[in-house]
């Protein structure tokens, strides 16, 4: 039978699996980006000219191109060694500051004066990007800055598992540069993983795993990609003419396809729902990086890879699919549990709702023991928004506010009695005193609290204001309280 079948390698625990990505270590090489994203809405048409006018309503800059694939590693909680080189500009300044707060990063960032840093803008109203402003670097990096890129490289080489080259085609991975890199990596006996550019894949021969997307192989081999026995040929002539280990050909709609010693395995897409493709080929590579790095089967490595693919591009923007996601990914049966949530999932979901126009509702407290009054609260907090998410105080939170002998429930347990009910969507424990910071990530539209407070006296309600939400006090059900009903057990 021609064409690509359902990969039948044998079972793996890949919860497992995705839990050894911690116990890899990864470099990566290649052209950073700052990736900037303007949010706002579109009610009207300019009266200069036919185009539409975008209200902003906030900003957001993260790291792009090499640098989003060091956040999708971070993310996994694989310790990242990164080299790049930046422009002697703001942009080159954010960059390299929004590289340095990732956890487990080893930093290389090399200041070139006079070169431009990439930076990519998108404008985005209602979920949709409207448009797209580029500023690219022009032209290679100078020659001695590369000699010192890859003396770094090659002192950095062999403290990590796998070397990930990044190629964008901003000028850091000449031909020269990546085949000098890929020399290292192999008198260091550490594997490579390319995500490649442009047509000329001579440049990467040797390299262990090579990621094109369909039209990328299409245009590296020009041959046919319409069909799955094409696709595969064509897979199999790059790999035979540039010496690759393996090629990984991510599909889109039709998912993945690995062509590797042992054969042709297929991987269905994992999307249940595309909102944003920005970034999946960066997380394609990162987490089959991470997979080999850990010493997981190839194979493996892409499954984890198209599960991972599946989750970026159901959430907004340029996005990275975390450890959480991938295990709950792989873990349906956890029903109800499901929605409870890291306060960076958190932020991200609210993002996805946001985008689709729903008001989303923020509540908090310790819930220590679930009475009628939380009940009674939760409804009517549920009724004035579209998507509720419920703010929960870590045991240590509730410590110190309640006093040593509470919470009677520990947080997990608080939590997933939350979770089962109908009205709230999601909830994410915080460590603070008050939710203030959490509110601050969210942004949601209604800031929901009991009557036993003024308006005034609620804890993040001038943040609602700067953003145009609002407060709104819940009727309580008198004659019930945590505090009364522990000292009556305890009585």
């Amino acid at each position: 039978m021609s064409g690509p079948q359902p990969d039948q390698t044998p079972p793996v625990d890949l919860a497992e699996a995705v839990r050894a990505l911690k116990r890899a270590s990864v470099l990566v090489v290649g052209d950073a980006m700052l990736d900037r994203f303007v949010y706002g809405r579109v009610t009207r048409v300019s009266p200069e000219a036919p185009i539409p006018v975008l209200a902003v309503e906030r900003e957001v800059a993260m790291p792009g191109g090499a640098g989003n694939v060091v956040r999708n590693l971070t993310a996994l909680g694989t310790p990242v060694a990164f080299l790049s080189v930046v422009g002697d500009d703001q942009a080159g300044s954010d960059l390299t500051a929004l590289i340095g707060g990732q956890p487990g990063v080893e930093p290389w960032l090399l200041v070139q004066g006079g070169r431009a840093t990439t930076t990519k803008t998108r404008y985005v109203a209602m979920g949709q990007q409207i448009m797209r402003a580029d500023h690219d670097a022009r032209g290679d990096i100078h020659p001695r800055l590369a000699d010192r890129l890859v003396r770094i490289a090659q002192d950095t080489v062999a403290a990590t598992r796998v070397m990930v080259l990044s190629d964008y085609r901003k000028g850091v991975l000449t031909a020269e540069v990546t085949e000098r890199l890929i020399a290292a990596a192999r008198a260091a006996g550490r594997k490579v993983v390319v995500d490649p550019k442009g047509e000329d894949y001579g440049r990467y021969a040797g390299a262990d795993l090579i990621t094109p997307n369909r039209a990328e192989l299409h245009l590296a081999t020009g041959l046919s990609v319409d069909s799955e026995a094409a696709l595969v040929e064509a897979a199999r002539a790059l790999r035979d003419r540039h010496g690759f280990g393996a090629v990984l050909v991510t599909r889109s709609e039709d998912g993945m396809t690995l062509l590797d010693g042992e054969g042709v395995h297929h991987f269905p897409a994992e999307a249940a729902e595309v909102h944003d493709v920005s970034g999946a080929g960066d997380t394609v590579a990162a987490v089959a990086a991470a997979a080999l790095a850990a010493g997981l089967p190839l194979p493996v490595g892409a499954r984890l890879a198209n599960i991972a693919a599946g989750i970026v591009v159901g959430k907004v923007g340029t996005a990275v699919a975390r450890e959480q996601d991938l295990l709950e990914a792989l873990a349906p049966e956890r029903g109800a549990l499901r929605k409870v949530v890291s306060r960076a999932a958190a932020v991200e979901q609210a993002e996805r709702w946001r985008q689709r126009g729903w008001r989303i509702g923020f509540t908090n407290g310790c819930f220590d023991l679930l009475h009628p009054g939380h009940v009674h609260l939760l409804e009517q907090a549920r009724s004035w928004c579209d998507r509720l998410i419920v703010g929960l105080n870590s045991d240590a939170s509730v410590a110190r506010l309640k006093g040593p002998t509470r919470p009677v429930q520990g947080e997990a347990a608080r939590a997933a009695v939350l979770a089962s009910l109908a009205t709230i969507d999601l909830v994410t424990v915080f460590d603070e005193d008050t939710p203030v910071e959490l509110i601050r990530a969210i942004r949601p539209d209604v800031l929901i609290k009991g009557a036993d407070y003024r308006v005034d006296q609620v804890v993040g309600g001038e943040l609602l204001s700067e953003w145009g939400g609002m407060v709104r006090l819940a009727e309580l059900l008198p004659g019930n309280s945590t505090t009364a009903t522990v000292a009556r057990i305890r009585s």
